[in-house]
Protein backbone atom coordinates (compact mmCIF):
# COMPACT_ATOMS: atom_id res chain seq x y z
CA UNK A 1 0.00 0.00 0.00
CA UNK A 2 1.59 3.27 -0.93
CA UNK A 3 0.54 6.57 0.14
CA UNK A 4 0.67 10.20 -0.96
CA UNK A 5 0.35 12.90 1.63
CA UNK A 6 0.07 16.05 -0.18
CA UNK A 7 1.37 19.49 1.46
CA UNK A 8 0.95 22.94 0.83
CA UNK A 9 4.36 24.48 -1.26
CA UNK A 10 4.69 27.51 1.67
CA UNK A 11 6.25 25.94 4.37
CA UNK A 12 8.75 22.81 5.01
CA UNK A 13 7.71 19.60 6.57
CA UNK A 14 8.35 19.67 9.39
CA UNK A 15 7.94 23.39 9.97
CA UNK A 16 10.97 25.09 11.06
CA UNK A 17 9.18 27.42 13.71
CA UNK A 18 5.24 28.24 12.89
CA UNK A 19 3.06 25.19 10.70
CA UNK A 20 0.51 23.11 12.74
CA UNK A 21 -0.44 21.01 9.58
CA UNK A 22 2.90 20.90 8.31
CA UNK A 23 3.78 19.48 11.56
CA UNK A 24 0.99 16.82 11.50
CA UNK A 25 2.02 15.92 8.17
CA UNK A 26 5.96 15.27 9.40
CA UNK A 27 4.46 13.11 12.34
CA UNK A 28 2.10 11.29 10.09
CA UNK A 29 5.08 10.86 7.31
CA UNK A 30 7.32 9.52 10.25
CA UNK A 31 4.93 7.14 12.09
CA UNK A 32 4.00 5.24 8.80
CA UNK A 33 6.94 5.24 7.56
CA UNK A 34 8.21 3.37 11.03
CA UNK A 35 5.60 0.76 10.57
CA UNK A 36 6.44 0.13 6.75
CA UNK A 37 4.32 1.84 5.06
CA UNK A 38 5.20 3.08 1.74
CA UNK A 39 4.87 7.20 1.83
CA UNK A 40 5.77 9.69 -0.26
CA UNK A 41 5.18 13.25 0.68
CA UNK A 42 4.70 16.11 -1.75
CA UNK A 43 5.65 19.44 -0.04
CA UNK A 44 8.36 21.99 -0.28
CA UNK A 45 12.61 21.21 -1.04
CA UNK A 46 13.56 22.32 2.28
CA UNK A 47 11.14 19.87 3.96
CA UNK A 48 12.91 16.68 5.63
CA UNK A 49 10.73 14.02 5.72
CA UNK A 50 10.92 10.62 6.76
CA UNK A 51 9.91 8.64 3.72
CA UNK A 52 9.91 9.95 -0.18
CA UNK A 53 9.96 13.68 -0.26
CA UNK A 54 8.78 15.07 -4.30
CA UNK A 55 9.05 19.37 -4.62
CA UNK A 56 8.16 21.61 -7.28
CA UNK A 57 9.21 24.71 -5.24
CA UNK A 58 12.50 24.28 -3.80
CA UNK A 59 11.69 27.03 -0.96
CA UNK A 60 9.74 28.31 2.10
CA UNK A 61 7.17 31.29 0.93
CA UNK A 62 5.80 32.08 4.43
CA UNK A 63 3.63 34.21 4.33
CA UNK A 64 2.61 34.12 0.88
CA UNK A 65 3.01 37.61 -1.40
CA UNK A 66 -0.82 37.94 -1.67
CA UNK A 67 -4.15 35.94 -1.69
CA UNK A 68 -4.26 35.59 -5.81
CA UNK A 69 -0.72 34.30 -6.28
CA UNK A 70 -1.08 31.87 -2.63
CA UNK A 71 -4.01 30.38 -4.70
CA UNK A 72 -2.14 29.53 -7.69
CA UNK A 73 1.25 28.84 -6.62
CA UNK A 74 -1.01 26.04 -4.12
CA UNK A 75 -3.32 24.54 -7.31
CA UNK A 76 0.05 24.13 -9.55
CA UNK A 77 1.81 22.56 -6.65
CA UNK A 78 -1.35 20.43 -6.06
CA UNK A 79 -1.78 19.88 -9.80
CA UNK A 80 1.76 17.99 -10.26
CA UNK A 81 1.63 16.93 -7.00
CA UNK A 82 -1.53 14.90 -8.04
CA UNK A 83 -0.61 14.23 -10.97
CA UNK A 84 3.01 12.74 -10.35
CA UNK A 85 1.37 10.21 -7.63
CA UNK A 86 -1.94 8.96 -8.94
CA UNK A 87 -0.84 6.47 -11.29
CA UNK A 88 0.97 4.71 -8.71
CA UNK A 89 -0.44 6.07 -5.37
CA UNK A 90 -3.17 3.52 -3.49
CA UNK A 91 -4.06 6.73 -1.04
CA UNK A 92 -3.94 10.20 -1.80
CA UNK A 93 -4.34 11.97 1.14
CA UNK A 94 -5.28 15.61 0.93
CA UNK A 95 -4.61 18.95 3.17
CA UNK A 96 -5.66 21.84 1.35
CA UNK A 97 -9.22 22.21 0.27
CA UNK A 98 -9.01 23.11 -3.28
CA UNK A 99 -7.37 19.52 -3.87
CA UNK A 100 -10.39 18.20 -3.60
CA UNK A 101 -11.14 19.13 -7.17
CA UNK A 102 -8.98 16.59 -8.77
CA UNK A 103 -10.32 13.61 -6.00
CA UNK A 104 -13.01 13.39 -9.41
CA UNK A 105 -10.32 11.44 -11.57
CA UNK A 106 -10.58 8.04 -11.49
CA UNK A 107 -7.50 5.54 -9.88
CA UNK A 108 -6.62 6.32 -6.40
CA UNK A 109 -8.66 6.56 -2.97
CA UNK A 110 -8.85 9.84 -1.10
CA UNK A 111 -8.67 10.76 2.39
CA UNK A 112 -9.14 14.78 2.82
CA UNK A 113 -7.95 16.39 6.78
CA UNK A 114 -10.17 19.17 7.43
CA UNK A 115 -7.10 21.44 9.83
CA UNK A 116 -9.63 24.52 9.16
CA UNK A 117 -12.26 25.77 11.73
CA UNK A 118 -16.06 25.35 10.36
CA UNK A 119 -16.64 27.82 7.08
CA UNK A 120 -20.02 27.20 5.51
CA UNK A 121 -18.68 27.70 2.25
CA UNK A 122 -16.51 25.03 2.53
CA UNK A 123 -18.94 22.52 3.86
CA UNK A 124 -20.60 23.17 1.13
CA UNK A 125 -18.21 22.51 -1.37
CA UNK A 126 -17.33 19.24 0.40
CA UNK A 127 -20.69 17.77 -0.88
CA UNK A 128 -19.35 18.16 -4.44
CA UNK A 129 -17.18 15.01 -3.23
CA UNK A 130 -18.65 12.11 -1.91
CA UNK A 131 -15.97 9.94 -2.79
CA UNK A 132 -13.73 11.37 -0.40
CA UNK A 133 -13.18 10.10 3.52
CA UNK A 134 -13.36 12.97 5.38
CA UNK A 135 -11.36 13.50 8.63
CA UNK A 136 -11.92 16.17 10.87
CA UNK A 137 -10.00 16.72 14.12
CA UNK A 138 -11.90 17.33 16.56
CA UNK A 139 -15.52 15.60 17.49
CA UNK A 140 -16.49 19.91 17.70
CA UNK A 141 -15.52 19.90 13.59
CA UNK A 142 -16.91 16.38 12.60
CA UNK A 143 -20.62 17.75 14.32
CA UNK A 144 -20.56 21.34 11.98
CA UNK A 145 -20.04 18.93 9.06
CA UNK A 146 -23.37 17.69 7.21
CA UNK A 147 -21.62 15.43 4.78
CA UNK A 148 -21.64 11.29 5.72
CA UNK A 149 -18.30 9.97 5.19
CA UNK A 150 -16.38 11.99 8.01
CA UNK A 151 -14.67 10.94 11.55
CA UNK A 152 -12.71 12.40 13.84
CA UNK A 153 -9.01 11.43 14.67
CA UNK A 154 -7.33 13.42 17.09
CA UNK A 155 -3.88 14.81 16.63
CA UNK A 156 -0.70 13.50 17.97
CA UNK A 157 2.24 14.25 19.08
CA UNK A 158 5.82 13.10 19.30
CA UNK A 159 6.45 13.18 23.01
CA UNK A 160 10.08 12.10 22.58
CA UNK A 161 10.93 15.89 21.06
CA UNK A 162 9.43 17.37 24.21
CA UNK A 163 11.22 17.25 27.56
CA UNK A 164 9.74 16.39 31.30
CA UNK A 165 10.63 20.18 33.34
CA UNK A 166 8.98 18.74 36.44
CA UNK A 167 10.41 21.99 38.55
CA UNK A 168 8.61 25.38 36.93
CA UNK A 169 9.65 28.44 36.97
CA UNK A 170 7.58 31.52 37.90
CA UNK A 171 6.15 32.52 34.80
CA UNK A 172 3.23 31.77 31.97
CA UNK A 173 3.56 31.40 28.88
CA UNK A 174 1.82 32.01 25.56
CA UNK A 175 2.76 29.95 21.95
CA UNK A 176 1.02 30.75 18.95
CA UNK A 177 -0.41 33.18 15.97
CA UNK A 178 -0.34 36.73 17.47
CA UNK A 179 -3.89 37.47 16.24
CA UNK A 180 -6.70 38.32 17.57
CA UNK A 181 -8.75 35.19 17.44
CA UNK A 182 -5.76 33.69 19.61
CA UNK A 183 -6.45 35.99 22.49
CA UNK A 184 -3.07 36.97 23.44
CA UNK A 185 -4.81 40.42 24.68
CA UNK A 186 -6.52 38.15 27.25
CA UNK A 187 -2.99 36.85 28.03
CA UNK A 188 -1.87 39.63 29.10
CA UNK A 189 -4.53 40.84 30.83
CA UNK A 190 -4.66 37.13 32.78
CA UNK A 191 -0.99 37.72 33.95
CA UNK A 192 -1.36 41.05 34.99
CA UNK A 193 -4.44 40.02 36.63
CA UNK A 194 -2.49 37.50 39.21
CA UNK A 195 1.03 39.54 38.98
CA UNK A 196 2.91 36.65 37.05
CA UNK A 197 4.89 37.72 34.44
CA UNK A 198 3.99 36.39 30.48
CA UNK A 199 7.08 35.42 27.68
CA UNK A 200 5.14 35.37 24.40
CA UNK A 201 6.30 33.37 21.34
CA UNK A 202 4.59 33.76 17.79
CA UNK A 203 4.34 34.97 14.55
CA UNK A 204 3.19 38.62 13.69
CA UNK A 205 1.88 37.87 10.08
CA UNK A 206 1.08 40.85 7.80
CA UNK A 207 -2.49 40.68 8.29
CA UNK A 208 -2.24 41.35 11.92
CA UNK A 209 0.13 43.75 12.42
CA UNK A 210 -1.92 46.53 13.18
CA UNK A 211 -3.52 43.91 16.17
CA UNK A 212 -0.04 43.59 17.45
CA UNK A 213 1.13 47.14 17.59
CA UNK A 214 -2.45 49.05 18.85
CA UNK A 215 -3.19 45.70 20.93
CA UNK A 216 -0.14 44.12 22.07
CA UNK A 217 3.26 46.11 21.54
CA UNK A 218 2.39 48.82 24.16
CA UNK A 219 2.19 46.51 27.15
CA UNK A 220 6.00 44.65 26.13
CA UNK A 221 8.29 45.63 27.99
CA UNK A 222 10.54 42.99 28.31
CA UNK A 223 10.35 42.28 31.92
CA UNK A 224 6.83 41.39 32.55
CA UNK A 225 5.55 41.10 29.39
CA UNK A 226 8.15 39.76 27.00
CA UNK A 227 7.79 38.78 23.09
CA UNK A 228 10.54 36.70 22.67
CA UNK A 229 9.46 36.35 19.06
CA UNK A 230 9.07 32.86 16.49
CA UNK A 231 10.17 29.90 18.52
CA UNK A 232 11.58 26.54 16.94
CA UNK A 233 11.59 23.35 18.98
CA UNK A 234 14.38 23.80 20.87
CA UNK A 235 12.63 27.49 22.35
CA UNK A 236 9.50 25.59 22.58
CA UNK A 237 10.85 23.36 25.03
CA UNK A 238 12.61 25.95 26.73
CA UNK A 239 9.52 28.35 26.90
CA UNK A 240 6.57 25.72 27.60
CA UNK A 241 8.26 23.23 29.18
CA UNK A 242 9.80 26.22 32.50
CA UNK A 243 6.22 27.76 33.04
CA UNK A 244 4.26 27.34 35.22
CA UNK A 245 1.19 27.10 32.73
CA UNK A 246 0.47 27.96 28.86
CA UNK A 247 -2.17 30.32 28.05
CA UNK A 248 -4.69 29.53 25.45
CA UNK A 249 -7.78 32.10 25.48
CA UNK A 250 -9.15 32.00 22.58
CA UNK A 251 -11.62 34.05 21.25
CA UNK A 252 -13.06 31.48 18.18
CA UNK A 253 -13.61 27.60 17.70
CA UNK A 254 -10.08 25.87 17.31
CA UNK A 255 -9.89 23.49 15.26
CA UNK A 256 -7.46 21.98 17.14
CA UNK A 257 -4.70 23.00 18.76
CA UNK A 258 -1.38 21.46 18.59
CA UNK A 259 0.36 23.77 20.74
CA UNK A 260 -1.86 22.28 23.76
CA UNK A 261 0.05 19.23 23.41
CA UNK A 262 3.47 20.55 22.61
CA UNK A 263 2.90 22.46 26.40
CA UNK A 264 1.56 19.02 27.59
CA UNK A 265 4.25 17.01 26.90
CA UNK A 266 6.97 18.98 28.43
CA UNK A 267 4.69 18.59 31.74
CA UNK A 268 3.14 22.22 31.39
CA UNK A 269 -0.71 22.26 32.29
CA UNK A 270 -2.83 24.73 29.97
CA UNK A 271 -5.72 27.48 31.17
CA UNK A 272 -7.71 27.47 27.91
CA UNK A 273 -10.89 29.51 27.17
CA UNK A 274 -14.02 27.30 25.85
CA UNK A 275 -14.03 27.43 22.06
CA UNK A 276 -14.54 24.56 19.53
CA UNK A 277 -11.65 21.46 20.35
CA UNK A 278 -10.59 22.68 23.72
CA UNK A 279 -12.68 20.43 26.18
CA UNK A 280 -11.76 17.84 24.29
CA UNK A 281 -7.95 18.47 24.80
CA UNK A 282 -7.96 19.81 28.16
CA UNK A 283 -9.23 18.00 31.09
CA UNK A 284 -10.04 20.20 33.99
CA UNK A 285 -7.29 19.50 37.05
CA UNK A 286 -5.59 16.98 35.10
CA UNK A 287 -3.71 18.69 32.76
CA UNK A 288 -5.20 22.42 33.09
CA UNK A 289 -8.45 24.06 33.45
CA UNK A 290 -11.03 25.14 31.13
CA UNK A 291 -11.88 28.65 31.81
CA UNK A 292 -14.82 31.09 31.18
CA UNK A 293 -13.00 34.30 31.01
CA UNK A 294 -10.03 36.21 32.43
CA UNK A 295 -11.39 36.41 36.20
CA UNK A 296 -11.94 32.74 36.03
CA UNK A 297 -8.19 31.95 34.65
CA UNK A 298 -6.65 33.87 37.10
CA UNK A 299 -8.63 32.10 39.71
CA UNK A 300 -7.53 28.84 38.00
CA UNK A 301 -3.98 29.76 37.79
CA UNK A 302 -3.99 29.66 41.70
CA UNK A 303 -4.54 26.15 42.09
CA UNK A 304 -2.04 25.01 39.24
CA UNK A 305 0.41 23.96 41.38
CA UNK A 306 -1.65 20.79 42.53
CA UNK A 307 -1.66 19.93 39.02
CA UNK A 308 1.36 17.29 38.43
CA UNK A 309 3.75 17.81 35.50
CA UNK A 310 4.56 14.41 35.18
CA UNK A 311 0.79 13.41 35.12
CA UNK A 312 0.31 16.23 32.73
CA UNK A 313 2.60 14.27 30.14
CA UNK A 314 1.06 10.83 31.24
CA UNK A 315 -1.99 11.99 29.98
CA UNK A 316 -0.66 13.02 26.78
CA UNK A 317 0.82 10.10 25.75
CA UNK A 318 -2.18 8.29 26.95
CA UNK A 319 -4.73 10.56 24.28
CA UNK A 320 -2.85 12.26 22.22
CA UNK A 321 0.53 10.48 20.88
CA UNK A 322 1.28 10.51 17.59
CA UNK A 323 1.51 6.69 18.04
CA UNK A 324 -2.04 6.56 18.47
CA UNK A 325 -2.69 9.05 16.01
CA UNK A 326 -1.16 6.93 13.21
CA UNK A 327 -2.87 3.69 14.47
CA UNK A 328 -5.78 5.76 13.78
CA UNK A 329 -4.90 6.57 9.96
CA UNK A 330 -3.24 3.47 9.04
CA UNK A 331 -7.02 1.88 10.49
CA UNK A 332 -8.87 4.26 8.09
CA UNK A 333 -6.11 3.68 4.78
CA UNK A 334 -6.70 0.08 5.56
CA UNK A 335 -10.67 0.15 5.45
CA UNK A 336 -10.25 1.61 2.18
CA UNK A 337 -7.86 -0.35 0.75
CA UNK A 338 -9.96 -3.54 1.79
CA UNK A 339 -12.88 -1.85 0.25
CA UNK A 340 -11.17 -1.42 -3.24
CA UNK A 341 -10.09 -5.26 -2.58
CA UNK A 342 -13.56 -6.36 -1.57
CA UNK A 343 -15.08 -4.46 -5.03
CA UNK A 344 -12.64 -5.99 -7.58
CA UNK A 345 -12.10 -3.09 -8.36
CA UNK A 346 -7.91 -1.41 -9.44
CA UNK A 347 -6.65 1.79 -9.43
CA UNK A 348 -3.93 2.78 -11.97
CA UNK A 349 -1.29 1.96 -9.76
CA UNK A 350 0.86 -0.38 -7.03
CA UNK A 351 -1.67 -3.24 -5.26
CA UNK A 352 0.72 -4.79 -3.00
CA UNK A 353 -0.72 -5.88 0.36
CA UNK A 354 0.07 -3.55 3.04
Amino acid sequence: MRIALIASPFISVPPKKYGGTELFIAQLACGLTRLGIDVVVYANGQSTVNGELRWLYANDDWPPDGELYASLKDMNHTSWSVTDCWREADIVHLNNAPGLAFSRLPGPRWVYTAHHPHIPELSSFYQNFPNVEFVCISNFQKEKESIGNVRTIHHGIDLSRYRLQAKKSEYLSFLGRIAPMKGLHNAIEIAKGIGIPLKIAGEIQPMFREYYNSRIKPHIDGKFIEYIGEADLEAKNELLGNSMAMLFPIEWDEPFGLVMLESMATGTPVIAFSGGSVEEVVRNGVNGFVCSGVDDAVARLQEMKAINPARVRAYTQQYFSVERMVQDYLALYREIYEEVLIDGERNFGSQAAA
